[in-house]
């Protein structure tokens, strides 16, 4: 469990200890998530492009398919026709867009990276992620996705999950954007992947299940009265 200090509190250090007791509530509800659940690493990086704007178990489904067909490698994915990707991963939604993003990640990853997630795992984070930035369809949720779960990386990512609970505790304003979302982490806790990996699954889970996007179960939510970190 992470130990807030409690002494002389700044502007900063009072929002540190609201997010470092805000996990510990979730963490001693909830326990480990273990996310994200993959058998290999370039299986999250699929992942995390084919769960835009979807649930996760639908992007299973189309994970489960690329499996099935012995395709689910960077370059077997590289080398498929758009038509058959589009066909495999359909159970995912929007398959038409997400088959034709994964192939522009696939045509970076290959030509600038050689297919190799030990390549790009040696690069700066923030190079890195300017690079994911600059590939069609690769929006800041799912590179901070790939930086975090597939490399490790010290980012922690940001859904309408994560401004949906903290705008209702106070802690953000509804129109706050991603950057300044992010920044509530990364300025206020230490920069760590297991931290950062940990907590966003277990905002993922309470949303899921008690902070929902309408009628929220409020007076049986984990975390309560909004004054309880006080």
């Amino acid at each position: 469990m992470i130990q807030p200090n409690l002494s002389s509190r700044t502007h900063e250090q009072e929002i540190g200890h609201k997010l470092k007791l805000i996990y510990n509530k979730l963490y001693s509800r909830f326990g480990p998530q273990y996310w994200w659940p993959a058998d290999s690493l370039f299986e999250v990086i699929v992942g995390a492009i084919l769960t835009q704007n979807t649930s996760w178990l639908n992007a299973e489904k189309a994970i489960s398919n690329l499996k099935k067909e012995k395709v689910l490698s960077p370059r077997k994915l590289h080398k498929l026709k758009l038509s058959k990707l589009t066909r495999l991963i359909k159970p995912s939604g929007y398959y038409n867009i997400k088959a034709k993003r994964l192939k522009e990640f696939l045509r970076f990853f290959v030509r600038n990276y050689q297919a190799s997630i030990n390549k790009l795992a040696l690069v700066k984070t923030d190079k890195l992620r300017e690079e994911f930035l600059l590939v069609n369809g690769i929006g800041p949720e799912t590179a901070d996705s790939i930086l975090l779960y597939a490399l490790d990386k010290p980012v922690f990512v940001i859904d309408a999950y994560t401004k949906r609970i903290f705008s209702r505790h106070g802690l953000l304003k509804e129109e706050a954007s991603y950057e300044e979302t992010q920044n509530l982490f990364s300025q206020n806790l230490k920069k760590e992947v297991k931290l950062f990996n940990e907590y966003h699954a277990l905002l993922v889970r309470l949303a899921k299940d008690f902070c929902l996007k309408s009628k929220p179960r409020c007076q049986v939510c984990p975390l309560g009265n909004k004054r309880f970190y006080r």
